[in-house]
């Protein structure tokens, strides 16, 4: 019997309703997804430090806290005799360390003429680790003790997720920073801010919402109609709870739009993450030349555009892969030291963490390979160390 012939109208798809139908199943199932890995009534939290860990974070030797817990000010010891630290803990001993001494060293928040520090994390390319990179920075600084604010710029929110935010159920109109820099009824910066579990770091988490800002400001522009220019405006809103914080990572939207560029006009540094293969280095020459004819233009028309640091971050490095190594190499040729010395390696303990919307500070070594784990660790907290530094450095502080 023959198959009867179907005409190609018969067999196209409608890309409005295919598209709809198909983002709707599949937030269905991520939320089933979701719930088995990480239930609603869940509360994520911060894993416990062993005092290795706890004494690298304060900035001290393991033999030196060990000496302040017995005298008191650390965490009781668990059955075994051994101690844990949880981030209060290691906040509390900072405080105690510079109360004993006289000084203001262990605490590190910033004095009064120092400047807040705001990193940009950009790369208009997929696949850099610049939210992988962002998330790392801002919870190691926090862990550091330094006040930190993190601001999810990417409407897809991975970072707000990371951190226990769910772009799709916990994240509503007005919640985001678009609620306080969009043009008509903005609401107080403050309002908005969300506290994590860990202790000493704060998110403005997003969603889509965030679209909206590309959305209304050409009209804001053609209109005229805006009280303070687009580039201008998530500065202006930041200096509302400056004083509040030390240091803000701020997680660019992978591509060169409104967003990005007055995310860039409030930077005071950049951090332009990279992946060292030749397609994405090709991708990056393309984005550099955009970024600078747009700045450009809002320089002119008043915009900041001068840092107290730009730096290359290569992310998801081999080492033993060849041509990696050296693309890295060309890159260290060209842009000197403008290029961080350390590399975020590439590693299964991450993206396995990630898998479950955890950072590699959140999940126990237990459940890793030790020495993978251990390799993922060093390579994290070298990059954030040396980020830290400049930061510091900036301060003028050694």
């Amino acid at each position: 019997m023959a198959q009867p012939i179907l005409k190609a109208e018969d067999t196209q798809e409608h890309l409005p309703s295919t598209l709809a139908a198909d983002a709707q199943e599949l937030a269905h199932q991520l939320q089933m997804h979701q719930a088995k890995i990480f239930a609603p009534t869940s509360q994520k939290t911060i894993r416990p430090f062993q005092p290795a860990e706890a004494a690298s974070f304060i900035g001290i030797g393991e033999g030196y806290l060990r000496q302040i817990a017995a005298e008191g000010y650390g965490p009781e010891p668990l059955s075994n005799g051994r101690r844990v630290y949880m981030p209060e803990d290691m906040d509390r001993i900072r405080q105690v360390l510079d109360e004993k001494n006289g000084t203001a060293k262990y605490v590190p928040a910033r004095r009064p003429s120092e400047k807040l520090q705001v990193i940009a994390v950009m790369n208009f390319k997929g696949g850099s680790g610049k939210t992988t990179t962002s998330a790392h920075l801002a919870q190691y600084l926090a862990l550091r003790g330094y006040r930190t604010l993190a601001v999810d710029l990417d409407p897809q929110a991975s970072l707000s997720a990371l951190f226990g935010h769910q772009p799709e159920l916990d994240v509503g109109e007005g919640e985001t920073i678009y609620g306080a820099i969009r043009y008509e009824d903005p609401r107080p910066i403050s309002e908005i801010v969300r506290s994590t579990y860990t202790p000493n770091l704060h998110i403005l988490p997003g969603n889509l919402e965030l679209m909206e800002f590309e959305h209304e400001t050409p009209k804001a522009m053609a209109t005229g109609s805006a009280a303070t220019m687009f580039f201008a405006r998530i500065g202006e809103v930041l200096s509302e709870v400056e004083d509040l914080y030390d240091v803000v990572v701020i997680d660019c939207p992978p591509q060169l739009g409104f967003l990005t560029m007055s995310a860039l006009c409030a930077a005071t540094s950049t951090l332009i993450t990279v992946h060292p293969q030749m397609l994405d280095v090709m991708s990056m020459s393309q984005f550099l030349s955009m970024t600078s004819e747009l700045m450009s233009v809002v320089e002119r028309a008043g915009g900041r555009t001068s840092y107290d640091w730009m730096r290359y971050l290569v992310t998801r490095f081999e080492p033993n892969d060849g041509p990696q190594s050296q693309m890295t190499g060309f890159m260290r040729a060209i842009f000197g030291n403008r290029m961080l010395h350390n590399a975020m390696l590439k590693s299964t303990a991450i993206s396995d963490a990630g898998v479950t919307k955890q950072t590699l500070y959140e999940v126990e070594r237990s459940q890793f390979t030790r020495g993978t784990y251990d390799r993922a660790m060093e390579s994290l907290s070298s990059v954030n160390s040396e980020i830290e530094e400049l930061i510091r450095s900036v301060w003028g502080r050694r």
